[in-house]
């Protein structure tokens, strides 16, 4: 018997087929249209590029050298040939430090601003104040209070990633159904205990978001905490280049921030895929 005779009399099974091969078919699909606009944009700037006003833009394939010179060398080995992964390495260790820290800074106090009306009376009006003050106004006191070098751009990089996860957490937090709560009291559940097994639960698709929303603010961020005088870096060597006209360098730098942001963000989407697979916004 053919299989097509087989999938006839086999409904369930040609069913089956179909499911798959849709499924084959949208997996195909969501890469190539993600190559859509980048292709468009390639187009575009080329032929922008070949206009007289816009002389001063390099066009893609000079960036393209530049950047294969930059990571690998060999072409024009100048400063900045083969030091790619050394400015990667030290704009991710940064960008991590300050993340973390923030993480850490805003999680608890998200929660508790969140749950307990004290601390959001205490705590909420100077976070409010201070949260418009753009980073770059805060860069010259951290080079007085930490000094030129890599503490001063951690710092930044904290102060740009502190506030989406906690105004996310806190959202989260009082996003929480009451009836919850109230089925936790009639359950047992103390007060103390309600945090980690109702308000943290509840809040964590709200939490993920602010996550990555703070790591992409803290990929921002990087440029100017390397303004501080840090030798290394992609914001570092973005100033370099940029002193000296280099600006193919210029754009290469900025390539290497979006697709480093880029991976980190798909490396938290994918820990909240596995951690809330009940959500139906995190599947």
């Amino acid at each position: 018997m053919s299989i097509a005779a087989e999938r006839t009399q086999n409904p369930t099974a040609a069913k089956a087929h179909r499911r798959q091969f849709a499924f084959d078919g949208t997996r195909l699909k969501q890469p190539l249209l993600a190559l859509v606009l980048p292709i468009l944009l390639l187009i575009g700037w080329h032929f922008a590029t070949s206009w007289q006003a816009y002389s001063l833009i390099p066009p893609p394939h000079q960036v393209a050298l530049a950047f294969w010179d930059l990571a690998v060398g060999g072409i024009r080995n100048d400063f900045f040939s083969g030091t790619l992964l050394t400015h990667v390495i030290a704009s991710v260790s940064r960008v991590y430090g300050g993340f973390f820290l923030a993480v850490v800074a805003a999680l608890p106090l998200g929660l508790m601003i969140g749950r307990v009306p004290l601390v959001r009376q205490t705590f909420d009006p100077l976070l409010q104040i201070m949260r418009p003050i753009p980073v770059t106004a805060w860069l010259p006191l951290a080079m007085i209070i930490f000094g030129i070098g890599p503490t001063s751009a951690v710092f930044l990089v904290f102060l740009g990633a502190f506030y989406p996860i906690l105004i996310n957490t806190v959202f989260g937090v009082r996003s929480v159904e009451p009836r919850l709560f109230e089925a936790a009291s009639m359950l047992g559940c103390s007060p103390s205990a309600q945090f980690t097994k109702v308000v943290l639960p509840a809040a964590l698709p709200a939490i993920f978001t602010g996550l990555r929303l703070g790591l992409g603010f803290a990929w921002m961020i990087i440029v100017i905490g390397e303004m501080t005088g840090v030798p290394t870096g992609l914001g570092a060597i973005i100033m370099e280049a940029r002193q000296l006209s280099r600006t193919e360098i210029v754009i290469c730098g900025m390539i290497a921030i979006g697709v480093a942001g880029f991976i980190s963000d798909r490396i938290v989407l994918m820990i909240g895929r596995k951690l809330l697979s009940w959500s139906p916004n995190h599947v």
